[in-house]
């Protein structure tokens, strides 16, 4: 599951669908260029309906935002910013991630990473992981920040209370 050194994750209940999407909407407000969100969860914990949430909650055209699992990565251009959403459940080897873009990516946009463990060693040490799991009839997401994502996700946090 999560690979942050951060011990003590933000937790939120997420009885459906929509509350998973009301959690990423939430969350776009605070993505900048360079950032990494990596998405750890089994098969069907909302990884995809995270992300659609999170890319059509940011400037521009309501768009389809399906499941990269074949393209192994999709591109959206949301006002400012270009998110690559990457689906490695498929890669067979670490290093094949950058034959998909991933350091120009990780250098001009922002990162959304399916099965970020497939990276290994090469996943950015600074991001904010949404670790999602099954809870009886919904979802569970914990999220874990290191870097600048932890002040970020401070004042985000404060800012809900």
């Amino acid at each position: 599951m999560p690979q942050s050194p951060v011990p003590d994750p933000l937790t939120f209940d997420l009885p459906d669908e929509a509350a998973t999407a009301a959690l990423a909407q939430r969350l776009a407000p605070l993505l900048h260029v360079g950032d990494v969100i990596a998405l750890f969860g089994d098969l069907g914990a909302g990884k995809t309906a995270f992300v659609r949430a999170l890319v059509n909650a940011l400037p521009g055209p309501a768009e389809e935002v399906p499941s990269p699992t074949f393209t192994l990565v999709q591109t959206y251009h949301r006002g400012e910013l270009e998110l690559w959403h990457f689906d490695l459940y498929r890669l067979e080897a670490a290093d094949e991630a950058w034959e998909l873009g991933l350091e120009e990516a990780l250098a001009e946009g922002v990162s959304l990473i399916e099965w970020p463990e497939r990276l290994g060693a090469a996943l950015p040490a600074e991001r904010l992981e949404v670790c999602l799991q099954h809870a009886g009839e919904g979802r569970r997401a914990s999220l874990y920040a290191s870097g600048a994502w932890q002040a970020r996700l401070r004042e985000w946090q404060e800012g809900l209370a």
